[in-house]
């Protein structure tokens, strides 16, 4: 590499099709990457996506595949070991879950502490905080096996709180976990029961847990990289977990299907799709729901999403909105202005409609994709810790302020 400044030049290994920032520093430079959009802060062997071929994989599985045939439970063992479990592993995994599924009740006074009108979001970012504090020993992330306990009380408890966050929201009397339940089966009871009664419906089961699945893990996302970088700190993982959540409830990041469901909404009737696409065309409007910063292609997860839609409005009837949503993929998709763009539907097209029609409400979507992403956070948290070359996250700047200059005293300004 030339320094066209000085004539200095320097080589610099490629390795990966990278190379390492602090290589820079023999020619004095630093590299300006805002919002890392041409940045690898780490090396993971967690999730490989390829956007331009719209592949995603979980540790070298197909996320078409587990999909089809894993458990939730089943996808997060994958996530944080590295290779699916045996028959005797994912029994013994459900079961060490299963026994950890109560939180303190102490968490239930913190839940009346919030507004019944509260966000959901605010809720549970505050409660997963909390859990921190009721395990002193998880700041020992040292120790190997302190750091499982946790990954197994967060996967444990996370369902728990959340349900109870819902059930906050309306008022209702918390409800707490059944053992006899699996994973999904016991979050819906807790969510749903009404007087103790709940008659579960398995094909809306399994459909959220495609979606749960579906969401598990993303690579270095917004709010993973907020789960690696706090949790650089050395932190406690409920603290770093809280980071994510937080990143999560970004309207850019976590909250993007409520904004899909808003534009539904605006639209009204899909007659007047083809004046919202030219809205979109001319500026005047926003289409929610297409692109992505990685995928240059149609995200492999929205088109698992699409055939979840099929079964479940089979079980609880066609939601209006899908019928403008669909309008609008079709259009979009036929004219070129998107086309050329590569703006394709993602994640969250349908995953909104979807979530509505099993009975959550808006503001709930995103505790749902929380849910969800819970293994993967743990996941890249571990992998975060088990790396030599990490060490706490502090990025550099360019500074852009004022040169050096001499106080002025307040009666002379």
């Amino acid at each position: 590499m030339r320094d066209n400044r000085t004539g200095t030049e320097v080589e610099i290994p490629i390795s990966d099709g990278t190379i390492r920032a602090t290589d820079l520093r023999g020619l004095g430079l630093m590299s300006y990457d805002p919002a890392f959009l041409n940045t690898a802060s780490t090396r993971s062997g967690i999730t490989y996506i390829d956007g331009d071929a719209g592949i995603l994989r979980y540790r070298g599985y197909p996320i078409e595949q587990l999909a089809e045939h894993a458990s939730f439970l089943e996808t997060a063992w994958l996530l944080f070991e590295g290779e699916l479990p045996t028959h005797e592993q994912l029994e013994a995994w459900e079961e060490e879950v299963r026994v950890h599924t109560y939180v303190h009740m102490n968490v239930t006074q913190f839940l009346d502490g919030f507004r019944h009108d509260a966000h959901p979001m605010g809720m549970l970012l505050g409660a997963v905080a909390a859990l921190s504090t009721f395990y002193p020993d998880a700041k020992e992330i040292g120790d190997v096996e302190s750091r499982r306990l946790q990954r197994v009380r967060l996967i444990a408890k996370f369902p728990t709180i959340a349900a109870w966050v819902f059930r906050h929201s309306r008022g209702l009397p918390y409800v707490f976990p059944r053992n006899d339940l699996d994973y999904i089966g016991n979050f819906v009871n807790m969510t749903f029961e009404i007087g103790g009664r709940h008659e579960p419906n398995p094909v809306l089961q399994r459909a959220l847990e495609i979606l749960l699945v579906l969401h598990a893990d993303h690579e270095q996302n917004a709010s993973t990289n907020a789960v690696r970088g706090v949790g650089s700190t050395q932190v406690d993982p409920f603290s770093a977990v809280s980071a994510g959540i937080a990143a999560l409830y970004g309207p850019l990041h976590g909250g993007a299907n409520e904004a899909v469901l808003r534009m539904l909404d605006e639209i009204g009737d899909a007659k007047n799709v083809p004046a919202f696409i030219e809205g979109v065309k001319k500026h005047e409007r926003l289409l929610m729901g297409f692109g992505h910063r990685v995928y240059k292609n149609y995200d492999p997860r929205a088109k698992l999403i699409k055939r979840v839609a099929d079964d479940v409005f089979v079980q609880t009837g066609i939601d209006p909105k899908l019928e403008i949503a669909l309008e609008l993929e079709r259009i979009a998709l036929e004219d070129d202005y998107f086309v050329s763009r590569k703006l394709y539907p993602n994640v969250d097209f349908y995953s909104g409609i979807i979530y509505r029609a099993m009975g959550y409400p808006t503001d709930y979507f995103t505790v749902l994709f929380a849910l969800g992403r819970l293994p993967g956070w743990l996941a890249q948290w571990e992998e975060m810790l088990s790396d030599p070359e990490q060490k706490i996250a502090r990025p550099r700047q360019i500074y852009t302020g004022y040169d050096e200059r001499d106080f002025v005293p307040l009666a002379q300004r």
